[in-house]
């Protein structure tokens, strides 16, 4: 198995590099014994970082991840995500209790605003610290804020994470993004890493993973995760996803292998507003 790598929180926790994403699991009845043994896979190989949120199926997803960790749930470290529409003062801690109950825990380890909305980050970041005070919620964060978002947030107000959208074709947050994080050693979590599959058939990573006799999504995966500051939480619906992106934590990309995806991805040379899927 590789080697543990992990992710530090402001906050002095430190969590996997690579983690299991939820989005678009839980609403197929029919699939639900397959996606709770992918969880539980993910788990087994210490992809326990979690990530899910009141809006994937209405709930549904937290349902799922509720019964995958069920008899284990100290092995798990649960990300979840208010909706901007319920992250006023009481909606913010309304809209907790329900995802812990969905879940089938008193806790959820990080949450997240789901993205901004109408509701000043001033109101949504005190009941967010509320939450945290009274133990419902181990720390919190925010998920597609761009940096002129967080630099809206209340003056001390430090999230332990950005959870945003971040994979080969989509590098905006490297220009401006990155460097406002990393100066405050806030670690950003990439959804969608592997652009929901439509990196495949690109002949640069057809081109890498012949050489590393490895599958093109681990290299789009494993170029990801070469930031020592960034979590991956990429969605697998069955055990041998799982294990396929559990395998890109063994593949170590060369310099060359890095430079021949700029050439067919490349940086970003100016600022580009945040992508959202």
């Amino acid at each position: 198995m590789a080697a543990a790598k992990t992710v530090t929180f402001p906050s002095g926790v430190s969590v996997p590099a690579l983690g299991q994403g939820t989005w678009h699991m839980g609403d197929d009845r029919s699939r639900r014994a397959e996606e709770l043994a992918s969880l539980r896979r993910g788990l087994d190989l210490g992809m326990t970082l979690i990530d899910t949120a009141e809006m994937y199926g209405s709930g549904a997803a937290e349902e799922l991840v509720g019964e995958a960790i069920r008899g284990r749930r100290d092995e798990a470290f649960l990300v979840s995500k208010v909706l901007p529409s319920n992250a006023d003062a009481r909606g913010t801690v309304d809209a907790c209790h329900a995802s812990l109950r969905r879940l089938g825990t008193d806790r959820i380890d990080l949450y997240l605003l789901h993205w901004r909305g109408g509701v000043p980050l001033s109101e949504t970041v005190e009941a967010l610290e509320g939450l945290v005070s009274r133990g419902s919620i181990g720390a919190w964060g925010v998920s597609n804020l761009d940096v002129d978002d967080l630099e809206d947030l209340p003056d001390g107000a430090l999230p332990q994470t950005n959870q945003v959208l971040y994979n080969l074709t989509r590098r905006g947050p490297e220009y401006d993004l990155f460097p406002w994080s990393r100066e405050r050693s806030v670690p950003l979590m990439a959804y969608s890493p592997l652009e929901q599959g439509r990196l495949l058939g690109r002949q640069a990573l057809e081109s890498v993973a012949s050489a590393h006799g490895s599958t093109p999504m681990q290299v789009a995966l494993a170029w990801v995760l070469r930031h020592d500051d960034v979590i991956a939480i990429p969605k697998a619906s069955t055990t041998a996803h799982v294990e396929e992106n559990h395998a890109a934590l063994e593949l170590t990309l060369t310099d060359e292998d890095v430079e021949a995806l700029d050439a067919a991805f490349p940086p970003p040379a100016r600022k580009q507003p945040l992508e959202i899927l």
